[in-house]
């Protein structure tokens, strides 16, 4: 698979200009800016997290702040400040922010694309 990147300007990349509209997460997409990775910076409250969906790639999580119950595939664990989990190309999963406070976490795919298919769209 071929993607085409966007000229790389060196510096820095405001957070506010990878802010996802209405919420605290941050979303970068690396094709933007030369890299072959892309993630996003969670910054959740308690009982948030997005559906279940999955990737064509592997995504690793590491927990900054907070508490995470993951879902992957068939399997539930939980992950607290410091821990990682990777989840395998393919596989369903979900999380949801199981701590009393924030969740902060960031999620990175092996992509300079994000590419993701939601449950919901797969019925």
């Amino acid at each position: 698979m071929t993607v085409e990147s966007d000229p790389v300007v060196p510096g820095v990349i405001p957070a506010e200009s990878l802010r996802m509209p209405g919420g605290r997460t941050l979303r970068f997409e690396g094709r933007h800016h030369g890299s072959g990775v892309s993630f996003f910076l969670v910054t959740n409250d308690p009982g948030q997290g997005p559906g279940l969906h999955r990737h064509p790639y592997t995504e690793t999580w590491s927990v900054l702040d907070g508490e995470a119950t993951i879902r992957m595939g068939e399997d539930e664990v939980v992950a607290r400040v410091g821990d990682t989990t990777v989840v395998p190309p393919d596989t369903w999963h979900a999380f949801t922010n199981t701590g009393t406070g924030d969740l902060r976490m960031i999620c990175i795919h092996a992509s300079p694309v994000m590419i993701q298919e939601d449950a919901c769209d797969a019925g």
